[in-house]
């Protein structure tokens, strides 16, 4: 199995190493690591089109194992995976283990996922996987249920071609079991705060604090609340069929009536 790995922690991440330490356990999987030399996190799907992008192999100690650190985004650490490092295409790609959940909407803006996004774009079946905590890590849970699943999906015709999982932190006996979600919506409250230097310029930084809105029980967010391992299939087409449908029954007035 031609595993890739990839992140928007940067390379020196513990997320990312247990992962590339539970990979080469296995001596059916090899893999390619490929993430950014540095921290990447809310990038989105950014990609470098206006700059060279930095590429250094870091040594590792398997034979069946190669690293590279670039310094690129998420989204390019992929595209240099899949379409200029590797000689074929890899049966599975993992973006993470992220620290911090990935949660909701927060989707569109994580590099974790937008990773993930690439490889599903590549055709490369593809999971986003996150802790759902920010202090007292331990990665090995996460870990373990990442390459388990990767063994498992490669196979799978059924296995969706782009999920996003979230893990709470906690230990392997505390986990209640396995949910499949949709998308959440997180509410943040003062997300933009308003500052003033000491010359008396403004500038302004983008925070907030996550507002419970009441989520029903099927969501993601709810899952992680529950103690239960998330996992959310996506879309890579974002076409709104409804809103086609809707569209069909509009009239346009163009071109403009002159007057």
């Amino acid at each position: 199995m031609r595993l890739l790995i990839t992140n928007d922690d940067g390379i020196n991440a513990p997320g990312l190493w247990a992962l590339v330490e539970r990979a080469v356990k296995n001596r059916d999987i090899h893999v390619t690591v490929v993430a950014p030399d540095r921290e990447r996190s809310a990038t989105g799907h950014a990609i470098s089109i206006h700059q060279p992008i930095d590429l250094k192999e870091v040594p590792f100690d398997c034979p069946r194992a190669r690293v590279f650190a670039t310094s690129g985004t998420p989204a390019d650490c992929v595209k240099l995976a899949v379409e200029g490092i590797m000689e074929e295409k890899p049966d599975f790609l993992i973006s993470g283990i992220n620290r911090g959940p990935n949660l909701g909407t927060d989707v569109f803006y994580s590099g974790t996922v937008s990773a993930a996004l690439e490889g599903a774009l590549l055709g490369v079946k593809s999971m986003a996987i996150s802790l759902a905590a920010f202090e007292n890590l331990d990665y090995s849970v996460a870990a373990d249920f990442a390459i388990e699943q990767a063994l498992c999906a490669a196979n799978e015709e059924a296995w969706p071609i782009l999920v996003n999982v979230n893990v709470p932190a906690i230990s392997k006996e505390s986990i209640a079991g396995v949910a499949i979600t949709r998308l959440g919506v997180l509410v943040y409250k003062d997300a933009i705060n308003k500052r003033e230097d000491p010359l008396g310029r403004q500038w302004y930084w983008i925070s907030g604090v996550v507002v419970d809105n009441g989520e029903v029980n099927d969501t993601d967010i709810c899952a992680i609340r529950r103690n239960l391992i998330s996992i959310t299939p996506l879309r890579v087409d974002l076409t709104d069929l409804s809103g086609i449908e809707n569209l069909s029954r509009c009239s346009f007035r163009w071109p403009p009536e002159e007057s």
